[in-house]
């Protein structure tokens, strides 16, 4: 049970509320003689992220370029795709692929019923997310954005996950104190230690049951993550 009442969810956007657009990497992968549909692309890009979330350097910017081709080099790797060429040539496509929202553009299929129910629970939503300025606007597109209070994006803010500040700013904003929120995100290292260094219980998104054990809630579906929060209201 929570030491003060539940009254804000925050989420994290990518891999959260939104995911890559895994059909058009597919697309993509065959262009370069790779067989994979989108659903394997999908698990493969599951087991990626944890490799992704243990290859982090203390201080390093997640929105750096490098992150995105180490990012995309893990999810070949997880489908059997490791030739210096294939994977060079599939890294300078994601980098000019759809600029500025890259393959970010896809809805969570339980995006938009986590976000109601958590408004009719009568809890405040908002995203915190590590972006390039464009996340409100992807998230405006998508259907999404009309579901939240105010988004905070780190290229707006100038600090990103896991400092604690830009979940401070995102606490400033609602007007709430650390134990009255929740963050739900995807990556151990940024967003769980992240969020729980500013006070805010946290849950980990886990859709494939990739990660190994950890000192955190974990969840298939954002759905999932917000009836576990109100769980805790309740119990």
């Amino acid at each position: 049970m929570t030491t003060r009442p539940l009254r804000a969810i925050f989420f994290d956007a990518g891999n959260t509320l939104i995911h890559m657009d895994y059909d058009a990497i597919a697309a993509a992968f065959a262009r370069e003689g790779v067989t994979a549909t989108g659903g394997d692309v999908q698990r493969a890009e599951w087991r990626a992220r944890v490799r992704l979330d243990a290859s982090f350097q203390p201080g390093a910017s997640t929105e750096h370029p490098d992150t995105g081709d180490r990012y995309l080099a893990f999810v070949l790797d997880e489908l059997g795709v490791r030739h210096p060429a294939t994977v060079a040539a599939l890294t300078t496509w994601r980098r000019g692929y759809n600029p500025p929202d890259g393959l970010w553009t896809v809805v969570e299929p339980e995006a938009k019923a986590a976000l109601a129910l958590a408004r009719r629970a009568g809890l405040r939503t908002a995203v915190i997310s590590n972006s390039n300025g464009t996340i409100a606007a992807i998230l405006d597109a998508l259907g999404l954005g009309r579901h939240l209070d105010f988004v905070v994006d780190s290229s707006r803010v100038g600090v990103e996950k896991p400092d604690p500040r830009i979940f401070q700013i995102a606490l400033q904003r609602a007007r709430l104190e650390p134990g009255q929120a929740a963050y739900i995100g995807d990556l151990y290292s940024i967003d769980v230690l992240g969020a729980r260094a500013a006070g805010l219980h946290v849950v980990l998104m886990d859709p494939g049951r990739c990660w190994p054990p950890r000192d955190c809630p974990t969840a298939p579906t954002v759905l999932a993550a917000v009836e576990q929060l109100l769980d805790r209201i309740t119990t």
